[in-house]
């Protein structure tokens, strides 16, 4: 899971140095995969944050 979210971290540094030096179009391409990676590390985190809170809960 901290796999995806190194991608979309590398992803939104090379749509900032794109943008910085006049990429336009791959930056807001790198952005948007940046978003849609990040989209998804949430996603997960989420869904496992939740299966977690109920595997105690029925330890306990």
């Amino acid at each position: 899971m901290m796999n995806l979210l190194y991608w979309a971290l590398v992803a939104l540094v090379v749509a900032i140095v794109a943008g910085a030096l006049g990429f336009g179009g791959i930056a807001a391409g790198a952005a948007s995969i940046a978003k849609i990676l990040f989209g998804i590390f949430l996603v997960v985190f989420v869904i496992l944050l939740i299966m977690a809170i109920i595997g105690t809960r029925k330890m306990v």
